[in-house]
């Protein structure tokens, strides 16, 4: 069967098309690995800190019944890399790359038993984060960002942990949260 647009080799050596996603093609342990190895904000942080720890940071913030979703919020970006905001929502390719995002998402919480609709809670505590990562690994801001200073953050220093370890903490989360495991 034909498939749509060229494959990419994943990190466990699968063959995954990205605009022709499969449900039985997505492996939480590419995910993991991709993510632990994708920096946050374009690499224009301090020190590096991964999408996977972004996305397990989150998933700990979420109650129980949210706590997949925020660990799984931005896995689409294992196959298509993170893009950063200003682009991702303000222009001609983000609107393209979010339709692309959106169907492969799709495809996740199929594979995953998830359901279609992130939980508003999910989205709340990814912009907290964001905040929290923006105070402590960037540079001080030239203005503003949205919200700064409404939210009440942790007096604690956010301190990256290594790629290994946020690739690790991500796949034991998805373990303990996951109903099933993984089959490679």
């Amino acid at each position: 069967m034909k498939r749509i647009g060229d494959w990419m080799q994943t990190f466990t050596g699968r063959q995954f098309w990205v605009l022709d996603p499969r449900p039985e093609e997505i492996c939480i342990e590419d995910i993991a690995h991709a993510l632990s190895m994708q920096c946050r904000y374009g690499g224009h942080t301090t020190q590096f800190y991964s999408v996977a720890e972004h996305s397990w940071r989150v998933s700990s913030m979420c109650s129980a019944e949210d706590a997949m979703w925020g660990l799984m919020h931005d896995a689409a970006e294992a196959y298509l890399v993170d893009l950063p905001r200003p682009i991702k929502s303000g222009s001609e390719l983000g609107s393209e790359y979010q339709r692309i995002e959106r169907e492969l998402q799709r495809v996740i919480c199929e594979r995953f038993g998830m359901s279609e609709r992130e939980p508003p809670s999910v989205k709340v505590w990814d912009d907290y984060l964001l905040h929290w990562e923006g105070r402590d690994l960037m540079s001080p801001h030239p203005v503003p960002w949205f919200g700064e200073g409404t939210l009440e953050l942790p007096t604690d220093v956010l301190v990256p942990v290594s790629p290994e370890f946020a690739e690790m903490a991500l796949l034991d989360r998805f373990r303990r949260l996951s109903k099933y495991a993984e089959v490679v």
